[in-house]
C-alpha cells in the first residue's frame, strides 16, 4: 500500500512540474518561432520627380574645312586636338602654278595699263589737232576744207573710243589678276573660327584634286569649352512634363561613364518637333546645353540624363522597398486583412461597382433602347469618371506594419517616385513609422 502511495506521489509531482513548465515553454517556443521582420521608416522631406533618358554629347557646331585649289600639301601646321584661333594657318598647298598665274596676269595688267597711256597720248594729240583746225576755220574757212575737218573729228572720236577699250582691258586684266591672286591665297588653308581640331584628314605630301569635289581637310569644333549640346531622346508620353520643365527652367543633371562619380549640370535649350519612330515607339529629340570648362566632356560620349520635372517640399515619403513587399504566408496577417491576400476584397469592390452603376434601374431598362439616348449624352462624363477611377486605383498601394505580432495593412495613395522613395498623398502614416520590407534571415 505504501508503494502505491509513493508511486502516486511521484507521478503527481512529475505532472505538477510538467504543468507548471508547460506555459513558459509554450511561450518560449512561440516567441522563438515568431517571424522577425526587416523594417524601414517613413521619412519627411522634399522630393523631386525625375525623367531619365540617354543622350549623345556633340559640339554646338562642326565646321568642315576644305580646299578650293588643287595641288600637293607642302606644309601642315596642326594636328588632332590642337586649339586654333580664327585666321590661323592650318596647312599650305604648293603655290608654284598659282604664283606663276599671278605673275602672268600682273604682266598682262602692266601691258594694258601701258596701252592706256599710249592711247591717252594719241588722244591728246588728236584733240590738239582738232582745236587748231577749229581756230583756223574761224579765221578763214579756206584754210581747211570740210573733208580735212571731218578727218580730224573722226580721228579724235576713234581715239576716245580706243581709250575706253584700253581702260576696259585694264579692268579685265585686273579682274584676272584678282582671280589668280585669290587662288594663290586659297593655297593657305586657314581656320574660319576659334576651336579645336577634331579630325585631320590629310598628310604632308598628299595631293588634292578639287576640280570635281571639294576635299575635306579638317573638322573644327568651335566653343568646345564654352558650350556643348547633349542630344537626348525622350518618349512621347514624357514630352508634356519636359515642356513644363523647359518653361520653368528646371535643371538637368547627367553623368558619363568616363567619370562615374561626377555629376554634370545643364539646361533644356530646345525641344525639337521632328519625331523618330522605331518599332512603333515615338521619341522626340531634346537638346540640353552645358558648359565644358575643363574639357572633360568629349564629343560622342554617351550621357545618362535626369530631367527634373516637378518638386515638392515637406511631404511624407515611403521607401520603395516597403511598397514592393507582400506577405507570403496568410498566417502572418491579421484576419481582417486576409481578404487582401485571397483576392476577396477585389471581388467585393467589383461587385459594388457593378451595383452602383445600375442602382435604382431595372436590368431590362438598362439594356433597352431608352438607355441608348442617355448613354450617348453621358459618354464624355462616363469616360472621364472611368479614367479618374482607373487613375485612383493605379495609385493605391498597401504597406504593412507589425501589430500584436501580426501584420496589419495600411492603404495609401502614392504620387511620383524618386530613386529610393515614393511620396505619399494620403494614408494613415506618420513620420518615423516602421514599415515591413521582409523577413530577417
Amino acid at each position: 500500500m505504501k508503494f502505491w502511495l509513493k508511486l502516486l506521489a511521484w507521478i503527481s509531482a512529475i505532472v505538477g512540474v510538467a504543468w507548471a513548465g508547460y506555459k513558459p515553454l509554450q511561450d518560449y517556443w512561440r516567441e522563438r518561432n515568431r517571424p522577425q521582420w526587416e523594417t524601414v521608416e517613413v521619412v519627411r522631406g522634399s522630393a523631386k520627380r525625375l525623367i531619365t533618358s540617354t543622350g549623345k554629347i556633340e559640339p554646338v557646331l562642326k565646321v568642315a574645312i576644305g580646299a578650293f585649289v588643287s595641288g600637293p600639301i607642302t606644309e601642315l601646321h596642326v594636328d588632332f586636338n590642337d586649339e586654333v584661333k580664327e585666321g590661323d594657318l592650318l596647312a599650305k598647298v604648293d603655290t608654284l602654278l598659282y604664283q606663276a598665274a599671278v605673275d602672268r596676269d600682273q604682266a598682262s595688267l602692266t601691258t594694258r595699263q601701258a596701252e592706256v597711256v599710249r592711247v591717252e597720248a594719241q588722244l591728246q594729240l588728236a584733240k590738239n589737232n582738232l582745236e587748231r583746225g577749229e581756230r583756223l576755220r574761224q579765221k578763214d574757212e579756206r584754210y581747211l576744207s570740210d573733208r580735212e575737218m571731218d578727218a580730224l573729228e573722226a580721228e579724235f572720236a576713234a581715239l576716245a573710243a580706243g581709250l575706253r577699250v584700253a581702260n576696259a582691258s585694264v579692268d579685265q586684266a585686273q579682274a584676272q589678276l584678282n582671280n589668280s591672286q585669290t587662288n594663290l591665297d586659297y593655297c593657305d588653308i586657314r581656320s574660319p573660327v576659334d576651336g579645336v581640331i577634331l579630325e585631320r584628314k590629310i598628310d604632308p605630301g598628299q595631293t588634292l584634286a578639287s576640280q570635281f569635289q571639294t576635299p575635306e581637310l579638317f573638322v573644327v569644333a568651335p566653343d568646345l569649352r564654352k558650350k556643348l549640346h547633349v542630344f537626348a531622346t525622350v518618349d512621347e508620353s514624357d514630352i508634356g512634363l519636359i515642356r513644363k520643365a523647359y518653361d520653368q527652367k528646371l535643371p538637368v543633371t547627367f553623368t558619363v561613364d568616363a567619370y562615374p562619380g561626377e555629376t554634370f549640370e545643364g539646361e533644356i535649350e530646345q525641344i525639337r518637333y521632328g519625331a523618330t519612330e522605331v518599332q512603333n515607339v515615338i521619341t522626340y529629340p531634346v537638346v540640353v546645353a552645358t558648359t565644358n570648362p575643363e574639357l572633360k566632356l568629349l564629343p560622342s560620349m554617351t550621357a545618362q540624363l535626369s530631367f527634373e520635372v516637378d518638386s515638392v517640399d515637406d511631404v511624407l515619403k515611403v521607401p520603395n522597398a516597403a511598397l514592393r513587399y507582400f506577405p507570403e504566408n496568410i498566417q502572418w496577417v491579421r484576419p481582417e486583412d486576409h481578404k487582401l491576400l485571397d483576392g476577396s476584397q477585389w471581388t467585393e469592390e467589383a461587385d459594388a461597382s457593378d451595383a452602383s452603376d445600375g442602382a435604382g434601374e431595372p436590368a431590362s431598362t438598362r439594356s433597352g433602347s431608352a438607355t441608348k439616348t442617355a448613354s450617348n449624352t453621358m459618354d464624355d462624363e462616363t469616360s472621364e469618371d472611368a479614367e479618374l477611377t482607373n487613375s485612383t486605383i493605379s495609385n493605391r498601394r498597401h504597406v504593412w506594419v507589425v501589430e500584436d505580432n501580426l501584420l496589419r495593412a495600411i492603404e495609401v495613395r502614392i504620387g511620383f517616385s524618386e530613386s529610393r522613395y515614393t511620396i505619399v498623398e494620403s494614408g494613415e502614416l506618420t513620420e518615423g513609422m516602421a514599415l515591413v520590407t521582409g523577413l530577417k534571415k
